[in-house]
């Protein structure tokens, strides 16, 4: 099939397929004219690379990943995938710890925020009330 054929299948644009294509994650034949040429089940791998990066993991990893897939959701046992996995995931933990004490700073630092505003308008709204008697 022709890249503009696996683009409109897949919703992947056909640039993003040739990045694909680049980093080895997908392969095509190239044809006499020199048209990319995809095997019919190149929309399934690209549907799981999209799953695979939506599931946070880089290109190398996917690289190493998608061999190993029988379907979708399944391994079948690759030499050093699990260890590669098992170092995103560490990865992954170490980034979720840091945006929850981001989070954690941020919310203490709105209710302060907050707090101090409405001391400030309770301070004003008597001066106010004054004045204008």
């Amino acid at each position: 099939m022709l890249i503009g054929e696996l683009s409109r299948q897949t919703g992947v644009s056909e640039r993003l397929l040739r990045h694909y294509e680049r980093t080895g994650l997908i392969h095509a034949e190239r044809r006499a004219n020199g048209y990319r040429d995809y095997e019919e089940q190149t929309a399934e791998t690209v549907g799981r690379v999209r799953a695979l990066l939506a599931a946070g993991l880089p290109i190398r990893i996917i690289r190493q990943v998608l061999p190993c897939m029988q379907d979708p959701e399944t391994l079948h046992p690759c030499p050093g995938v699990v260890s590669s996995l098992r170092d995103h995931l560490d990865i992954l933990d170490h980034r979720a710890a840091e945006l929850e004490t981001a989070r954690r700073l941020l919310r203490r630092t709105i209710a302060a925020t907050e707090r101090a505003e409405a001391s400030q308008t309770e301070l004003e709204s008597p001066a106010r009330t004054a004045r204008t008697h």
